[in-house]
């Protein structure tokens, strides 16, 4: 069967968050763009909770999603620690002149917002469609889905999260043997709107403000993660007030817990004329920090703009493919490399190393250019 010529000029894979914003930037843009979505089911239904930098809810306001979300919860400080050496840092929206230092907020919530923007903005959504494979041409990306379909574009946006057939094998990859268990808990405190980084031996765990809760992430290794998970909520409440402390009180209830392994994945932008990965089909964090899917929406929406500035005829174009890649390296390498630093460096307990933590931590907190330098590159990238 011969391809069909795509009446749009860009077709993205995948209707997630990345490559909904992606879609809606390309529009914004005056760029015509269709969506193929692998996943038929109910976005309502994904219990995932997503921690947004100030820069990420900036790209949303200006694609008018934003306004559209009513379950946001703005975190104004957050307090970084390591359990058992001293050391601490606090930063706060304040010490860089920005209402929130972040926003947490449910997957689903978001998802639906970016479907309804979608549906006001007239961009085609196919759903339940899977891209088995994507050729690039000279010309032309032939993107291949299911039942022998074909169309071509002149540049597909691979934004599956890496999880399709048309997945790049990664060029590097880091298996950090650790597992997060991931639930809602209620402290005895209120939060406060304050969110924790505490950084252990066996992994960092983080309390993000969720509603009147807090959205736990819990890392540990691969064995003692499902020894965790499995527990009784009694069990587990007391475990976690021994491993992270009594900062927020005592933990009194937990939701449902999940697992997901960590790794490092960093696949890269660079790909072929004609085809383009981005967000977690480019690169896959830690979730230390809350790097990986603000460097995603980054992607998203500086390749939406790198279009709208180029000409029809060189749209997905190797030169402009190449002028993305070289864009966006130094925001994507500085946050793998920032993310898989923290991970080395915390997850373990070298005497020498313990303490050089605690002195870059007290010199993080007395060092006020340092701690805003850091906190605009956390909330912005490489461009902050």
């Amino acid at each position: 069967m011969s391809p069909l010529k795509a009446m749009n000029d860009v077709l993205v894979a995948g209707a997630g968050p990345v490559g909904a914003v992606c879609a809606l930037a390309l529009r914004q843009q005056g760029i015509a763009v269709r969506i193929l979505e692998a996943q038929a089911g109910d976005a309502r239904a994904d219990s995932r909770t997503l921690a947004l930098s100030h820069g990420s809810r900036l790209i949303l306001e200006r694609l008018r999603v934003w306004q559209k979300l009513d379950d946001v919860t703005p975190i104004t400080r957050i307090h970084i620690s390591q359990r058992g050496a001293p050391g601490v840092t606090r930063l706060a929206a304040d010490d860089v002149d920005v209402p929130a230092l972040g926003y947490v907020l449910p997957y689903a919530a978001l998802t639906v917002a970016l479907k309804q923007a979608l549906a006001e903005a007239g961009i085609a959504v196919e759903y339940g469609v899977t891209v088995d494979r994507i050729e690039s041409g000279l010309d032309a990306a032939t993107v291949h889905a299911a039942a022998g379909r074909s169309l071509e574009t002149p540049l597909a946006v691979v934004a599956d999260g890496g999880r399709g057939d048309a997945a790049a094998k990664p060029r590097f990859e880091r298996d950090y043997d650790q597992v997060a268990v991931v639930c809602d808990v209620q402290t005895e405190l209120p939060h406060a709107n304050q969110a924790y980084e505490r950084f252990t031996p066996e992994g960092p765990v983080a309390l993000l403000p969720k509603r009147d809760r807090y959205a736990l992430v819990w890392t540990a290794s691969k064995t003692d993660a499902q020894r965790i998970a499995t527990m009784t909520d009694a069990e587990f409440l007391a475990a976690l007030y021994r491993h992270f402390g009594g900062r927020q009180g005592l933990f009194l209830q937990a939701g449902p817990r999940r697992t997901f392994p960590l790794k490092l994945a960093w696949t890269g932008s660079e790909a072929a004329a004609r085809v383009v990965r981005i967000g977690n089909a480019a690169q896959t964090l830690h979730p230390v920090a809350g790097q990986g899917f603000n460097i995603g929406l980054r992607d998203a929406w500086e390749l939406a703009g790198l279009c709208g500035d180029t000409s029809r005829e060189a749209l997905g174009s190797a030169a402009m493919l190449a002028a993305y890649a070289r864009g966006r390296r130094m925001d994507v390498l500085g946050g793998v490399g920032f993310t898989d630093f923290l991970v080395r460096l915390f997850s373990n307990d070298i005497a020498p190393l313990r303490r050089a933590r605690g002195v870059g931590l007290l010199a993080l907190e007395v060092f006020p250019p340092l701690k805003t330098f850091v906190a605009r590159r956390m909330l912005f990238g490489a461009r902050g």
